[in-house]
């Protein structure tokens, strides 16, 4: 880590997927960083090897070509997020002579000690003396950015009945875990018109996984009962929901939607899909367990509890445990 005075800055490493950028541009806020995104994949035959054997030699020297150039001069921090970027961290501490500081966010598939810092949730269950762990998914939501989102959509939703229910859609991530099956697609959306029936409001948007029968049905449902949904065109008004709706569904494939979600201190209601994983199914029984979150049974319910903040707790654990900053 680098005791210049002049601005720190970070390269926020991953696979590429939207959440995981979220959640490291979070921390890289938090901590006041210049940062970059370094979108990267391993070529072959480094792409078939274990974790533990990459960081065992030079990562750097393994990213294909379609990689970003992750050369000199390096930052002073390498955020990394996605098992398989881990050992670019390691790479990178490494060979800078412990000049650039290593944070992994979530399980790395490399032991601990070899980074310098981890941010991990409670139900990835990481352990050593660099851990620091957290109740949900590091993200960028703050308070500041939810008022500027306020300020832009609250005139264009002024129509729409109260209480207002934000309805945030995720979707299949893989065949073995959570599928947005048309038997899930029918319940939210019966959900939704138990919903409509009470008098509530609805403001939709869904995500780059929706699938797109999945998104087609919703819109329509919600369009149909006077909501606003949308469609995919011009700004998405993700931050606008959080940020005026009185309630927030969420389907229950997403971490980082929750945890987004909770940062409001609004009634979050998480939506069944079809299919299970256990790292996620775990994360979604603790927050119901905390008092956070409650199943999405096609009613409004109001319930306060003060809202999760580990994003920032992590930054100032950086700077106390490590002296970063």
């Amino acid at each position: 880590m680098t005791t210049s005075s002049a601005p720190k800055t970070a390269w926020i490493i991953s696979p590429g997927q939207v959440g995981m950028k979220a959640q490291c541009r979070g921390i890289a806020e938090a901590l006041g960083l210049g940062f970059e995104f370094k979108d990267v994949a391993f070529r072959a035959p480094y792409s078939w090897l274990p974790e533990v054997a990459l960081a065992r030699g030079n990562a750097l020297a393994m990213l294909s070509a379609e990689s970003p150039d992750l050369s000199e001069p390096w930052p002073d921090m390498a955020i990394t997020l996605g098992s398989r970027c881990a050992p670019i961290g390691v790479a990178m501490k490494r060979r800078s002579g412990g000049k650039v500081f290593a944070l992994h966010v979530q399980r790395p598939a490399v032991p601990v000690a070899w980074l310098d810092a981890v941010i991990a949730p409670a139900h990835d269950e990481v352990v050593g003396a660099n851990v620091i762990e957290t109740q949900v998914a590091l993200h960028h939501v703050t308070p500041a950015k939810l008022a500027a989102a306020a300020a832009i959509w609250a005139p264009k939703w002024a129509a729409l009945k109260r209480p207002l229910i934000a309805v945030i859609l995720g979707g299949s991530n893989g065949w073995r875990r959570f599928q947005m099956t048309e038997a899930a697609v029918a319940r939210l959306a019966t959900g939704l018109e138990q919903l409509a029936a009470a008098g509530c409001g609805l403001a939709l948007t869904p995500s780059r996984r929706t699938d797109p029968p999945a998104r087609e049905k919703l819109v329509a449902t919600v369009r149909d009962l006077g909501g606003y949904a949308w469609d995919g065109a011009g700004e998405n008004p993700y931050l606008g929901l959080l940020a005026l709706a009185d309630g927030i569904v969420v389907t229950e494939d997403s971490v980082s939607m929750t945890s987004e979600a909770l940062s409001t201190g609004k009634p979050v209601f998480v939506a069944a899909l079809e299919g299970r994983s256990g790292r996620i199914a775990a994360f979604q029984a603790a927050m119901q367990a905390k008092g956070f979150t409650r199943p999405f049974a096609g009613r409004f319910e109001h319930w306060t509890y003060a809202p999760p903040d580990d994003t920032a707790r992590a930054a100032r654990l950086l700077q106390q445990k490590f002296g970063w900053g």
